[in-house]
């Protein structure tokens, strides 16, 4: 026989079922816009059925039906999606690093403006024009003296700066380091939790959210692979195995940059930064650094006029100027050490006569980069050393300067159409031959292709990752349209559950209280 009170217990089923169904829904509506949220379902199957009694098996038709139980609450997951996601995001967090730093490159050169280094060594340029037209005039000489002192601040200034930029990124390797620990550290102990949950055979839905939240940041940060396991997640960022159950391994700045010179560290933010680091960064203080020695000390082809007069014991193409060979019987050209070459070749004013020495020198005595680049502390001092004449006459006291030649200040202002040879291993812009405005416009055209070429990579990549995300949400985002529709339909059936409740209650309450009353 059925229990009279079968009624009672189906209804109650059907109660709990349907109220928890409701509460899942409004869980869902409260996280609409939480970030990271999937959306939770219920799972509810037919409890199982009474068969009729008989000895054997049933004696009746059918079995009778106890009603409806819950049989999960899960959310709604595609892990494809999540790894398609996490591929994207690493690839647009490298891009991001790089058309920063590439921006960030161009804020610094600041070309085309008036403050640029273009506008610098224009200015040094027409300042020798200017001084070959007086070369007596005191003003003409601390002019030049003046644009050289600005040139050298523009290389020096620019120098710095990049510099900055380098340490800036080698400290976002260290911020990032720490904060990919942070991230693991609570992954290992999500796992923890969502294993010790699960065990009970629940499904720990919010946990698991959290979860592949801090996989989404990660793979922002470096390429993540995650692998679930019977213990959790088992996550490798940049070929080291960071994560395994609830055991979290910290990584250090030393093993990202291993990492990155084995290619096992390939894509986001921090191959990014050490990328633009070690290889865009450098390679444009390289160039300006090339740039800046090659002004002062590289090789550079002239023609000296017929009557100019060499210092004693200059060499010239393996040539020793001695004696009277030192006079130039016709137009000769040669091959001189940049500025500083062709500025020893000159005179200074006072008598004797004395070779001019370099115009250009380095601040720590090493070689010139755009950092050490200065003007000679001599020529700092007094404009005067500053040459400008190559003629001498014999005088009374040995020889004696030529006044009001401008030959060398004319060959220095000539430079600036002249070809420099510049270093091809530091030339990364494909100049090993070009004057000194040709190198440089190289340089910052460079830099603009690499900048719009970040900037589309980054723009394509946003593009992927909104799209694998908005699939993503399609499948696990809150649809408050949907969720109000099912909140309607559960309120019903709970409504008609609760009816039948009633119906019961009505029932046993005649049979207890109106029934077998007669003799009474």
């Amino acid at each position: 026989m059925v229990s009279t009170f079968h009624g009672i217990e189906t209804a109650k089923r059907s109660l709990f079922a349907q109220m928890a169904g409701m509460n899942t829904t409004g869980h869902n509506i409260a996280n609409a816009s939480t970030p990271g949220y999937s959306r939770q379902v219920v799972g509810l199957i037919a409890s199982r059925p009474l068969a009729m009694p008989g000895m054997y098996n049933s004696i009746s038709p059918g079995q009778l039906g106890t009603g409806v139980e819950v049989n999960y609450i899960k959310r709604v997951r595609d892990q494809f999606l999540d790894q398609q996601y996490w591929n994207a995001n690493r690839s647009l967090g490298d891009w991001e690093v790089q058309a920063g730093t590439l921006s960030k490159l161009e804020t610094i050169f600041n070309e085309p403006s008036e403050s640029g280094l273009t506008t610098v060594i224009d200015n040094f340029w027409k300042a020798w024009s200017e001084f070959s037209k007086d070369p007596e005039n005191v003003t003409s000489r601390k002019i030049v003296r003046e644009n050289a002192l600005a040139m050298a601040e523009a290389f020096n200034e620019t120098s710095k700066k990049i510099t900055d930029m380098q340490a800036d990124l080698t400290q976002g390797i260290n911020v990032n380091a720490d904060h990919i620990n942070t991230l693991t550290t609570q992954v290992a102990q999500l796992n923890y939790e969502i294993n010790r949950i699960e065990g009970f055979r629940d499904n720990a839905n919010d946990l698991r959210d959290q979860r592949d939240l801090i996989i989404d940041e990660l793979s922002r940060i470096a390429n993540v692979t995650v692998v679930e396991e019977e213990t959790g997640y088992r996550v490798t960022v940049g070929g080291l195995e960071l994560v395994a159950g609830d055991a979290a391994v910290p990584v250090t700045p030393a093993q990202l940059e291993t990492a990155y010179a084995s290619n096992g560290l390939n894509s986001g933010e921090l191959f990014g930064i050490i990328k633009s680091r070690d290889g865009i960064v450098k390679d444009y203080l390289d160039q300006l650094n090339e740039l800046a020695n090659t002004i002062a000390n590289g090789d550079v082809s002239i023609t000296i006029p017929a009557g100019s007069v060499l210092p004693e014991g200059t060499v010239l193409n393996g040539v020793t100027y001695s004696g009277t060979t030192r006079t130039l019987t016709a137009d000769t050209t040669v091959t001189v050490k940049g500025l500083n070459g062709l500025h020893k070749l000159g005179y200074l004013f006072t008598p004797p006569a004395q070779a001019a020495g370099d115009f250009f020198s380095s601040k720590d005595g090493g070689p010139i980069t755009a950092a050490s680049f200065s003007v000679n502390n001599a020529i700092v001092q007094d404009p005067n050393k500053i040459a400008s004449s190559l003629r001498v006459v014999a005088g009374a006291n040995g020889d004696e300067v030529v006044k009001g030649n401008n030959t060398l200040a004319l060959l220095m202002s000539q430079l600036r159409e002249r070809p420099f040879t510049f270093n091809a291993i530091a030339s990364n812009n494909g100049i090993t031959t070009g004057t000194v405005d040709d190198y440089y416009r190289a340089v910052m055209g460079q830099l603009g292709v690499q900048s719009r070429e970040a900037l589309r990579q980054q723009d394509n990549n946003q593009l992927l990752v909104d799209q694998v995300d908005s699939r993503r949400q399609s499948v696990s985002g809150v649809s408050l349209d949907e969720e109000m529709s099912n909140l309607i339909k559960l309120q019903h059936s709970y409504g008609a559950a609760s009816r039948f409740m009633t119906t019961v209650d009505q029932n046993l309450d005649k049979i207890i209280n109106s029934m077998g009353v007669v003799g009474r």
